[in-house]
């Protein structure tokens, strides 16, 4: 499967957080659990260089916990501390403005010893469509305060939001970078609803994801869609039998592939086939 991503204004993503870096004293950068490799912007690293940094993992109720736990010890080892969030109920954020509140310690009483006692700390969420990053906003703020959605880039500009008198957050547009470099990283963001589905061919999409957990995920599935036996099949023949199990048939008799398709996927990103990590660890890509 070719997926391949050319809006215009997404080549635009290392100057606009350049430009919006200047602004902010710290970054929050918000991965999707289920896929932290895929979701993180391949430049973040080399724009933020010495700017302090929090990696806030959202969605991670959808997750597997058992790589969750590896992702844990994973980031652990590469020096940063991994906050597992779930933006719309609020678990894990109280643990992330404990954390800001760390990271920010220093600058606070740097301002202090220079007399600006009440200038506030100014900290940027950068994540691509549909993370979660309006979401989390409102939670921290606690007040509807971002624009939300549930389709991919809802949030048209950037936004400045008062948390309290001591923090204010940066929101801006989710973006994407102008080209995946590995096929892997577009079938993972069309998978999880980072790339609009009207852009893609889902049946395919959705057959890759079969794959996906025919590898990882088999009792899963065969449960989910009361299959016969997964051994020796396609993801696209496992596809039409869940097709015919759940009567998305036309006239003719023939199986509704797109409406089939469309439903596997929006059981996969509302966690009703179960708690799946499409990622791990082992799968970073160099």
């Amino acid at each position: 499967m070719n997926i391949q991503w050319f809006p215009g204004h997404m080549a635009k993503t290392k100057k606009l957080l350049l430009e919006n870096l200047k602004l902010v004293d710290v970054v929050i950068e918000l991965l999707d659990a289920r896929i932290p490799v895929s979701s993180k912007n391949p430049v973040i690293d080399e724009v933020l260089k010495s700017k302090p940094k929090i990696v806030a993992l959202n969605k991670s109720d959808l997750a597997d916990e058992k790589v969750l736990n590896m992702w844990k010890e994973w980031y652990s080892s590469v020096g940063y501390a991994s906050i597992f969030i779930n933006s719309i109920k609020g678990t894990g954020i109280n643990q992330l403005k404990n954390k800001m509140r760390d990271v920010m310690k220093e600058r606070i009483q740097r301002d202090r010893e220079k007399g600006r006692i009440f200038r506030p700390v100014k900290a940027m969420i950068v994540g691509i469509p549909n993370v979660g990053k309006s979401s989390l906003i409102n939670k921290i703020s606690g007040r509807g305060s971002a624009i939300t959605g549930d389709r991919p880039g809802v949030t048209r500009g950037k936004q400045w939001i008062n948390v309290n008198n001591e923090i204010q957050l940066l929101d801006t547009p989710g973006i994407l970078w102008p080209k995946f470099e590995d096929q892997r990283v577009g079938i993972n963001l069309a998978i999880t609803g980072a790339i609009k589905d009207d852009i893609l061919d889902t049946t395919e999409l959705a057959a890759s994801l079969f794959e996906i957990l025919c590898a990882n995920y088999p009792e899963y599935l065969v449960k989910r869609y009361k299959l016969t036996t997964i051994e020796g099949k396609t993801g696209l023949d496992l596809l039409l039998e869940a097709g015919k199990n759940r009567g998305c048939i036309i006239s003719g008799g023939q199986v509704d592939m797109t409406r089939i398709a469309s439903v596997v996927l929006d059981e996969l990103r509302g966690g009703k086939i179960g708690k799946i990590s499409l990622e791990r660890p082992e799968d970073i890509l160099h």
